[in-house]
């Protein structure tokens, strides 16, 4: 289970990075009740995403921790 975890993990760090994303954005989009898919929760505690401050609002933003991760772990694009 920890692969499909890992790859859902990498498309919540390319939906974070791709822009600005605010926490109730990234909250609905990726939280879950579910206990063998912790995706948000595994991404925060391995210090992956953080939670940030602009505007008076709670922003995600990718760490260099998160960008490594995602860097090893991108699938090649399709030929």
């Amino acid at each position: 289970m920890n692969d499909t975890v890992d790859a859902l993990i990498v498309d919540l760090l390319e939906f974070v990075a791709g822009k600005e994303r605010s926490y109730a954005e990234v909250i609905e989009a990726w939280h879950t009740h579910c206990p063998k898919l912790p995706v948000w929760e595994d991404a925060t505690e391995r210090g992956l995403v953080t939670l940030t401050r602009a505007n008076g609002h709670a922003v995600v933003e990718i760490t260099a921790a998160g960008a490594a991760f995602l860097a090893q772990r991108r699938r090649p694009p399709l030929h």
